[in-house]
Order: structure tokens, then sequence, then C-alpha cells
């Protein structure tokens, strides 16, 4: 199988994590960087569970970490910390041999992609401040990338932290109308709902299955999931929700795409109460579409990739720990 080369763009805790696992396992995946996104947690927690997950994986340092925007575009960081906790159910190690690039990462998104002009696709599962960033500084970006993929939003469905607002659209929602009106030419987009909600979920059984695997993987997945599945479940979601690594699994395995069709996205920026609001416009309106919108995955297809992950025999570089 010939490998997809692709920059993961991600505010790392959770589903993040397992995509990055993904990236790092899949027999389709190149991932050629990882670049660090203001949103689901503080940070320099995130970089620390991206090097945690780098470790799990047995890959320390082998891919290449680039910091980027700690902060969103004109708005106060957003966190969901509630949601997640640190991200990685308390984990630590000694990351004092973890490299992090000192390249910043709007600039190694610009560069690694017009080096390979349309070879490289970035997909981004966290709020879009640094794809928003490059835009801005490079207008090639737009051309140079191959595709873009982005896990956000909500086809004309509820949001999950408001009632109209899915996260990552919401912390950062200038960066998300930036993006969206930049001319990407093959811009896909994963939203919460209802694909997320209905085909990246899984119930606690089932969970409970995937993570008593005997694998240094599923333990971690296991720690770095628990958290947010119990806030699921006290808020009504009834499992566990892996919208990220399926953004990524869309993009290497596109087959596990039942349904998608091409829209009009924008992202409402201005009003206090439907801020990040993802308006999705169908054919029927006349509007020029910009991005191609998942509306069915393959659920068994997806879940069995990653239980290929989950069953990977792995050597972590160092031990890791619960704090």
């Amino acid at each position: 199988m010939r490998k997809k080369p692709f920059v993961l763009d991600t505010d790392t805790a959770q589903d993040d994590c397992v995509a990055i696992l993904l990236g790092l396992l899949d027999e389709a995946a190149s991932l050629e960087a990882i670049t660090m996104v203001a949103g689901n947690v503080g940070f320099e927690k995130q970089i620390k569970n991206a090097h945690l997950t780098l470790n799990c994986a047995g890959k320390g340092n082998e891919v290449p970490v680039y910091v980027g925007c700690s902060q969103p575009m004109l708005q106060p960081w957003a966190s969901a910390e509630n949601v997640h906790g640190d991200g990685t159910g308390g984990l630590t190690m000694d990351f004092s041999n973890c490299r992090v690039e000192t390249e910043h990462a709007v600039d190694a998104l610009l560069r690694i992609t017009s080096e390979r002009p349309g070879e490289v696709s970035v997909v981004a599962i966290g709020p879009l401040t640094n794809i928003a960033t490059a835009v801005v500084k490079d207008r090639d970006f737009v051309r140079n990338v191959k595709s873009l993929y982005i896990m956000g939003g909500s086809n004309n469905g509820r949001g999950n932290i408001t009632s109209s607002a899915e996260f990552n659209f919401y912390v950062d929602p200038e960066a998300a109308s930036i993006v969206l009106n930049a001319g990407f030419e093959n811009i896909v987009i994963l939203p919460w709902d209802p694909v997320t909600l209905r085909d990246a979920t899984i119930s606690r059984d089932t969970y409970n299955q995937k993570s008593s695997i005997n694998t240094a993987i599923s333990k971690f997945f296991k720690a770095v999931c628990d958290t947010t599945l119990s806030f699921n479940e006290s808020v009504g979601v009834d499992g566990s929700t892996h919208p990220d690594s399926m953004t990524l699994a869309a993009f290497l395995h596109p087959e596990i795409v039942k349904e998608s069709q091409r829209y009009r996205v924008d992202v409402e920026t201005g009003s206090r109460l439907t801020r990040g609001y993802s308006a999705m416009a169908w054919s029927k309106f006349g509007l020029e579409p910009n991005a191609t919108v998942i509306e069915a995955v393959d659920h068994h297809a997806f879940f069995g990739l990653l239980d290929q992950v989950l069953k990977t025999e792995t050597e972590p570089n160092q031990k890791m720990w619960v704090e």
C-alpha cells in the first residue's frame, strides 16, 4: 500500500492521542509532522500529551513536533478540560529528552507543503488557528496543500460546547471562517452531529473490550479516554467518542466513507448566541460549494482499523506513570 504523507495539526487530548497512534501505526500513514494548536487543554500539557503518545508507540522523537499558535486569533481561549481532564488521565514521564522543534508550526506547515507542492495533506483535528495563520502568511499555502481534512462543526445539528457550536469551530471561529473562504481545492469536513454521535461512538461495553487488550497501546487508550467517556455519559452521550481518529481514518482509508455531499460551509463569528455555528448549505440554495461534508462513515470498518492499532505490540521508550 502506498503511504499518504500528511501533517497532523492537533490540540492533543483524548481522541487526538488516538489519532496520533493511528498516524504512527496505520500502514497507509506517513506522518510527516505534528503541529500543536491551542484547544482542548493547557498548551504546554498538549505538547506533553503528544510526547506521551509518541513514547507509548515506541517512537519518541521520531516525528517532529512543532509548537504553533497558543491562543486563538481574536477570542479568549476556551478550555475543554471539564470534558477531558488533562487529556491523558494523569499520565506523565520524564520529558527531559523530548525534542520540540524550534521552527514555528505555521512556518513548518508552509515549508513542508511548499517543498512538495500538491503532495502533502493536512489533517486538522483542533481549532484552525495554525491553518488560518498559514493562509494569511503565504497564500501559496492554499495551492500547495493536497487536501485539508477538518474535524469540526455540525451539519445543521447540535453543538457540543454550546447548543449551536462544535468546540473546534467555537474556539476560533475567525480562523475557521478564513480557512473555509481561502480557496482550498479539496476540503473535507467530518462533523460532530450527526457523524460523530452516530458513527464514531462506542458503548461502554465495547469500549471496555477494546481497552482490555493486553498491549501498551490498549492500556494507554483506556488511560486517555476514561475521563471523556465518563463526562459523555453524564451529559447523555452514550459512549466514547472518536471524531479525531475517524477524521484521519477517512483521509487514510476513504473507502470507509459511505456518504458525503458538497456544501457551502460558513462559520458564524459575530453572534453572541451562535458563535462558531457552522451553516452548511446544500445545493438547493445555489451557493458555490467550498467543502465536502462527510455524512456517514462505516462504523464497523473504522473501529476495525482502530482495533488493529490497539492490538499492535509496542515497546514504550520509557516508563510512564500516573501522577
